[in-house]
């Protein structure tokens, strides 16, 4: 089958597709990656998703025209992808679409009388399967949350079936909104594999550098801010004390914990220790480096050896984040590489993950890995929104 994957992330910075040609069952599945693209939201669609994510208030009305306005613009994304690698939609068999998420509350809470967890995504599949013509396959998260489970890190399914290795223990590492691992231990079965949500990536760096820019810039292009900066270690002693770093696996936090609020509150600390922008920029930076470490140290390394750190994810691309963790890893007997040295560009592995999900979701298998997310079994994920007719 050719299927089309789709993900736009907690940044909400744009939309990634993934072209794949899968075929076979596991153990013996195999999908190669034919190509990738990707496209961005348009301004005022991006500023409406962000401002639903940071729990502004919306009514049930705005909710409902935001999820069928992001159908639209998933197929638009679809449909822009087919014309570039050159492919017509007809010849496309199905569609994975992550779709945005808007909340995600992984560990039950009191909620009316009960402890509830929830997850929301939104981009309507029905109006994507009608516009493009092609099944899809959305809303992953919620069968896993069902028996139980955190409904994420989901991609650790194609990271197991990508990087299982007979000799080489392997992590890989997505450095998207949020950092997260997937720890393959040398001929892992699927139940020893395991996963958690590390704390920030980009999403701290990219919201000061749309603050203090005033929203001119929203990343920071090639760590060019964070080299400006200066090391302030009581700064740096602060983030330290965060608790998301020491609580236990499973776990998975994102935009509602680490966005807006948790930005204003580094920019708080910043004038506590007189930090300019940069200096709080490429504090932020050292955050994300530092909570990686502290997993692997604290959670990962007593269990089992690991011998390769694979890194993926739009944070590739900021040198700095990048080299700090190639130099602290190999000087630890660690190589790190990244995913395009398993042919699957940096930008691309997510989308290529939920084209495998979908995949596996239309011949009625599971694509949870349990150790990952903590849920009781195994679940077949998704929903189906058949095209229409031809």
């Amino acid at each position: 089958m050719l299927v089309l994957g789709l993900m736009s992330g907690t940044s909400a910075d744009g939309i990634d597709v993934a072209l794949a040609r899968i075929s076979g069952a596991p153990p013996r599945l195999t999908a190669k990656l034919l190509g990738h693209t990707s496209s961005k939201f348009p301004d005022a669609v991006r500023k409406q998703i962000l401002r639903v994510a940071e729990q502004h208030p919306i009514t049930a009305g705005e909710l409902s025209q935001l999820n069928f306005r992001l159908g639209e613009v998933y197929a638009d994304a679809v449909l822009a992808a087919c014309k570039t690698f050159r492919v017509s939609p007809h010849k496309i068999a199905l569609i994975g679409s992550h779709g945005q998420t808007i909340f995600h509350q992984g560990s039950p809470t009191p909620y009316f009388g009960r402890r509830t967890a929830s997850t929301l995504q939104i981009g309507e599949p029905s109006v994507i399967a009608a516009r493009t013509g092609i099944t899809t396959v959305g809303d992953f998260r919620p069968a896993d949350m069902a028996l139980g489970g955190q409904g994420a890190p989901l991609v650790p399914y194609a990271d197991y079936l990508l990087y299982r290795h007979e000799k080489y223990g392997r992590v890989s590492l997505n450095l998207g909104g949020i950092a997260n691992i997937t720890v393959i231990p040398a001929a892992a079965k699927p139940h020893q594999v395991f996963a958690f949500d590390t704390g920030p990536a980009n999403m701290l760096i990219d919201g000061l550098v749309a603050h203090f820019t005033r929203g001119r810039q929203r990343y920071d292009k090639d760590g060019r801010l964070a080299l400006k900066g200066r090391d302030i270690v009581p700064l740096s002693s602060s983030l330290l004390k965060e608790p998301y770093l020491y609580q236990l696996p499973p776990k998975s936090t994102g935009r509602e914990y680490f966005g807006r609020d948790y930005v204003k509150k580094l920019i708080v600390l910043g004038r506590k220790y007189r930090a300019k922008p940069n200096d709080l920029i490429r504090a932020a930076t050292w955050f994300t480096l530092v909570s990686i470490r502290l997993a692997l140290e604290l959670f990962v390394l007593p269990k089992t050896k690991v011998h390769q750190l694979i890194v993926s994810g739009g944070g590739t691309k900021n040198p700095v984040l990048y080299e700090m963790l190639r130099e602290f890893y190999e000087h630890n007997g660690i190589r790190v590489m990244t995913s395009s040295e398993f042919g699957i560009p940096t930008e691309a592995k997510e989308a290529f993950a939920f084209a495998l999900m979908a995949y596996e979701t239309f011949h009625q298998r599971p694509a949870n890995l349990p150790s990952a997310t903590g849920a009781r079994g195994p679940a077949i994920l998704g929903k189906i929104a058949y095209a229409p007719p031809r």
